[in-house]
């Protein structure tokens, strides 16, 4: 019976972990996805004004 409580922790995690992935998996795309991206799209644009307004060079 050793065998079994030395087993069970990482059954538990690795569920758990796949539980995990497959949460995120679902969740990318859909009808949620334009609303990300333009999100994104416009903290890349403010953070590119504002890099402009204090002519900071180009990296």
């Amino acid at each position: 019976m050793d065998y079994v409580s030395a087993l069970v922790p990482p059954v538990v995690m690795a569920a758990l972990f796949v539980g995990l992935i497959v949460t995120i998996v679902k969740s990318q795309g859909g009808p949620n996805k334009a609303k990300e991206d333009a999100a994104v799209d416009a903290a890349i644009a403010r953070a590119e004004r504002a890099r402009q307004a204090t002519g900071e060079p180009r990296s």
